[in-house]
């Protein structure tokens, strides 16, 4: 029976001698350069195939076991392949049938190079954090402004670079002033509210001048420069480093130095993005005059949402925490808790931010623990370039009221 089964199987397509499995097996490609694979007739059903049937993958026919796959690149036998007209006489390559995959045959398998390929993981770089002075500013701007008396403001923009302002305030627990706005802004811009190198400048009746400086001295390295005054007298000079790198922030202050006098106030800022919504952190000040000498140290955290942002500094000096959460494109709302272990005093304060696009307006609220509530309340008149804003604030505890109103033109 053996014997006749191998003579079966040994049945060769096209003149080709076909080796059987098993014999061999030192010369694999069919013992020459010339002698290909054929194509082998089995009574055994294409689906299972049998011990003695070659499994060549390629090519399987419907009423043959296996056939050849075909002529090698180099014009030999390659290892699925057999010489002559053999894989043009059975047609187009077919895959093997699924029952062969699933009874383990590993000839059966596709080459490695056909098998899809993983890409590797993309992880996008961590942002930058920002500066240190931001952490708690989404809160804060949606608390009002205060305002008493009245006031007119004239904004006049003279050329893409330079623009001024005016403004008259008068107040009943002050006298009437003057203020004279001037602002320049380069030619290198980073992004809509950062321009370099600016220069501000605000002026009063008095002689009194706040001014500020901001220079770009790198692509990563920021400087600032702060003075202000009180008519002739210097009240602060300030000078701010600040290093921002891929993931993280570092910022150097020196407020007030005189080494004449040997005092100096040293702030360090530093900010790290451990994920793409967590911010760590911490402030060091350094404070030194004659006779006194100390140091605060304050951790911060900051925790970034898709709609609401949390804010928590503590130190020896106190905490302060701050919660934004903007509802909608017309509601915003914040929450600041402030602690301060000198004064011992803790304060507590909600606030509303309302927006009324088609009303063109514009409505902030305010309370606090403190028994304080306000509110401000801006309307933009188009298509005249004014902007009216009326606030009230009431101190329930301690029996003050105080209203405003302002113009701004430009």
């Amino acid at each position: 029976m053996r014997s006749m089964k191998t003579r079966k199987l040994g049945e060769v397509c096209d003149g080709a001698r076909v080796r059987q499995r098993g014999k061999g097996r030192g010369d694999r490609w069919g013992g020459g350069a010339k002698t290909g694979w054929g194509c082998v007739r089995d009574s055994v059903s294409p689906s299972v195939p049998s011990p003695h049937t070659l499994l060549v993958p390629g090519l399987v026919s419907d009423h043959v076991g296996v056939s050849g796959a075909g002529e090698s690149a180099d014009g030999g036998c390659g290892p699925w392949g057999v010489e002559g007209g053999i894989a043009s006489s059975l047609g187009q390559p077919r895959p093997l049938p699924a029952s062969w995959t699933q009874m383990g045959n590993t000839l059966g398998l596709a080459p490695m190079g056909a098998l899809p390929r993983r890409s590797p993981r993309r992880e996008e770089p961590l942002p930058n954090p920002g500066s240190f002075d931001e952490l708690h500013r989404l809160c804060k701007d949606v608390f009002p402004g205060q305002m008493e008396g009245v006031k007119l403001v004239v904004n006049k923009v003279l050329s893409s670079h330079f623009q001024v302002a005016h403004t008259v305030h008068m107040s009943a627990l002050g006298l009437p002033g003057y203020h004279l706005h001037a602002a320049y802004a380069g030619d290198w811009q980073l992004s809509p509210t950062e321009v370099f190198p600016t220069v501000v400048g605000d002026l009063d009746s008095s002689g009194s001048l706040n001014a500020q400086v901001l220079l770009l001295l790198a692509e990563r390295l920021r400087a600032k420069a702060v003075f202000q005054t009180q008519q002739s007298k210097f009240l602060t000079w300030q000078f701010d480093g600040e290093y921002r790198g891929d993931d993280y922030t570092a910022t150097l202050t020196l407020g007030n130095p005189d080494l004449i006098g040997e005092s100096v106030i040293v702030v360090a800022h530093f900010l790290q993005s451990l994920t793409h919504r967590l911010v760590l952190g911490g402030e060091l000040v350094y404070h030194r005059r004659p006779g006194e000498e100390g140091a605060i140290l304050t951790l911060a955290g900051k925790y970034s949402a898709v709609h609401w942002v949390a804010t928590l500094n503590v130190g020896s000096g106190g905490a302060h925490a701050s919660y934004y959460h903007r509802a909608n494109e017309q509601v915003q709302v914040g929450v600041e808790f402030e602690a301060n272990t000198r004064l011992q005093d803790t304060t507590f304060s909600f606030g509303y931010h309302l927006t009324l696009a088609q009303a063109n307006m514009v409505f902030r609220g305010w309370v606090d623990s403190n028994w304080c509530v306000g509110a401000v309340l801006e309307k933009k008149v188009p298509p005249l370039p004014v902007t009216l804003a009326l606030g009230a604030f009431l101190n329930h505890w301690r029996n003050r009221f105080h209203c405003g109103f302002s113009i701004t033109v430009g």
